[in-house]
């Protein structure tokens, strides 16, 4: 993880694992977006559900597109593990999108 190719996906990944929601919300651009399995979501309400009140742990088994796009062995209290795909849209140094899905 501490190898990731974009910084701002490292920090994204980081603040994951660690629980660290300041330092997540940080990270996201203004009017940040996401989509889970290609379906918008609302980022405050999903990413409370699927990570931070669940436990959501990233572990990164490979990337591309310069450390954009994720493939994640990803694990959470509510569903388990399952094997995901992240694809990151980043301007500066903040996270204007992400969208996640089953890989």
């Amino acid at each position: 993880m501490n190898r990731l190719a974009d910084p701002t996906v490292r920090a994204f990944v980081t603040a994951v694992n660690s629980h660290d929601k300041a330092a997540f919300d940080a990270l996201l651009a203004p009017g940040a977006t996401m989509a889970d399995d290609g379906t918008d979501r609302d980022v405050a309400d999903w990413t409370d559900r699927e990570i931070f009140s669940s436990n959501g742990h990233m572990d990164v088994e490979s990337e591309s597109d310069g450390g954009r796009v994720l493939t994640v062995s990803y694990r959470n209290d509510t569903w388990g593990e399952m094997r995901t795909k992240w694809q990151f849209s980043v301007d500066g140094d903040r996270i204007s999108r992400f969208e996640t899905g089953q890989a």
